[in-house]
């Protein structure tokens, strides 16, 4: 397919030494956007339908973006009702709309896709007594939102473009949607491939999976290039069988015909016998944020129930950063803080706090529910059971039963509690961390509680400058929905050199690097291409 005239006009501004230009569709406050910012690229346009989200994403980015009116930044924007013709014009951009955007990023809404999500949807159909409600997660009406973002692909004509979901969107319903897109893709000019990549094999201190779709235009001539990992992590068992179920279903590259073949890409786990470091623990991610004390602060009264507000400042516990995360997380470029960063929230949750002192690291649901069970019996052996207190009020012990008592059945619900590992990566931060953040217990049994914004960020690798606009669970939520800015960083670094734009320095190699030494790349090089 012969390249367009904006496909040439953008492929010979690059060439002329001028920096890369991207939009992001689904932007959330802004994961993807700031590694590929952070990489060099000037941001043309966000869009995003959440406000709260749309909020934060303006407020990080309106400054640094492309347009000249910063408050349409701010505005939440819906991708099924605007095209990019009307958002530039709201932004006061001026020119043809297919010469404006060389990189077209964005992660479609997954809920529809992943698992969680679908046992979500199938739950509130069946409440709405839907016809349909068994298969509610086929017929939401965000399956089909990459459908608009092709839209977007063909209007924008983008010299190379990023697409992130979770990995269930190679099997929906017995259907693979990533190949489906790409398979449009290829009939648009684009060279496809997709694979799934680990977010802690970038040094992000979180085990999260995702499935990357990039495209470079043919008209480029080159080929798509994954990033190499920087780090390596044992996956937990779980995970090994999600990854080999998936590279089923990614279809096999026979290297010589692409439209016969349909390219992919499959990475192999790195290894400490690549040469790479092992990925950020817990603890290292949260270090010099101060302690907060929960049991301490609800004694005193000075923690109660309502609006906590994420732009409250806290300082650091030490004047200078105390490991490789701490300094990339307050010294990352665009966002440094001096002696103090915002969001060190957390939830009110004072019945649980005590059970999160005693519970151990590592445990999860069942066992903190075994453990409760026999510590109320206990309990109340020594209270009212013994002789010693026969004439104690009915009333006084259904309280102490009900404060002893957790609500949900440790058979349903295993995974719903689990305490961090301090010398561990966590697991996945998940969108309803707001409501639900038991997921992710602090490993210091001091302080007691569950993490706060600031830290869920930093485990999401969002810098300590990074700003979040509405309250406490807007902006868990935020978070938990975004695509690590770090992995997003190492993949805008590829695409620069696959458009053909000038060399610029990695930040890795001076903040993340524990010895402020080169990213590895040494023997691991060869196993980051596509395997047959």
């Amino acid at each position: 397919m012969a390249a367009s005239s904006a496909i040439r006009k953008k492929t010979a501004r690059l060439r002329g030494g001028n920096p890369p230009r991207f939009m992001d569709l689904f932007a959330g406050c802004g994961g993807i956007s700031l590694g590929f910012a952070t990489a060099g690229f000037e941001l043309v346009a966000s869009v995003e339908l959440d406000p709260w989200a749309a909020e934060s994403h303006g407020a990080n980015f309106a400054a640094v973006s492309h347009g000249r009116n910063l408050q349409a930044h701010f505005k939440a924007r819906d991708i099924t009702r605007e095209d990019p013709a009307s958002i530039f014009k709201d932004l006061d951009i001026s020119g043809s709309v297919d010469e404006q955007v060389d990189v077209l990023v964005g992660g479609p809404p997954c809920q529809a896709f992943a698992r969680v999500g679908r046992a979500k949807l199938r739950h509130e159909a069946h409440r709405r007594e839907e016809d349909d409600a068994d298969i509610a997660f086929l017929v939401d009406g965000r399956v089909n939102l990459w459908q608009r973002y092709l839209h977007y692909v063909r209007e924008t004509k983008p010299l190379a473009l990023l697409m992130e979901n979770v990995p269930d969107i190679l099997n929906h319903g017995g259907k693979n949607v990533a190949e489906t897109v790409a398979e449009h893709l290829r009939k648009e000019g684009y060279l496809v491939r997709y694979t799934l990549l680990n977010a802690s094999w970038f040094g992000v201190p979180q085990i999260r999976e995702r499935m990357f779709l990039i495209g470079v235009h043919e008209s480029l001539d080159v080929d798509v290039v994954f990033p190499t990992p920087t780090h390596h992590t044992l996956l937990p068992a779980g995970y090994g069988g999600t990854r080999a179920a998936a590279r089923k279903l990614i279809p096999r590259h026979n290297g010589h015909n692409q439209e016969v073949g349909h390219g992919h890409c499959w990475i192999s786990d790195p290894t400490e016998d690549d040469g790479l470091p092992s990925t950020t623990t817990a603890g290292e991610a949260l270090a010099d944020l101060p302690p907060i004390f929960a049991l301490d602060l609800l004694e005193k009264g000075q923690i109660t129930r309502g609006r906590k507000d994420p732009a409250d400042p806290v300082f650091y516990t030490s004047h200078k950063p105390t490991t490789a995360w701490s300094r990339l997380m307050r010294q990352w470029p665009g966002f440094c803080t001096a002696d103090q960063t915002t969001g060190h929230v957390i939830r009110y949750l004072p019945r649980d706090y005590k059970i999160f002192r005693m519970m151990e690291e590592g445990w999860q649901y069942p066992e903190v529910w075994h453990f409760i069970e026999e510590k109320r019996q206990q309990l109340m052996n020594k209270r009212w059971l013994s002789g010693e207190n026969k004439n104690a009020d009915p009333a006084q012990i259904r309280g102490f039963i009900k404060e002893w008592t957790l609500p949900y059945d440790p058979g349903k619900f295993p995974n719903k509690w689990w305490k961090l590992y301090r010398d561990k990566p966590v697991r996945t931060l998940m969108a309803h961390l707001g409501k639900d953040s038991y997921s992710h217990i602090h490993f210091d049994s001091d302080q007691a509680r569950t993490i706060s914004v600031r830290e869920a960020a930093r485990l999401q690798s969002f810098p300590d400058g990074f700003v979040l606009r509405g309250s406490m669970n807007p902006a868990f939520k935020q978070i938990g929905n975004a695509v690590p800015p770090l992995v997003s960083y190492a993949i805008a670094m590829e695409i620069r050199a696959m458009i053909g734009c000038q060399t610029i320095p990695d930040m890795r190699h001076e903040l993340l690097s524990p010895k402020k030494q080169k990213v590895a790349t040494t023997g691991w090089s060869e196993k980051k291409k596509c395997v047959s």
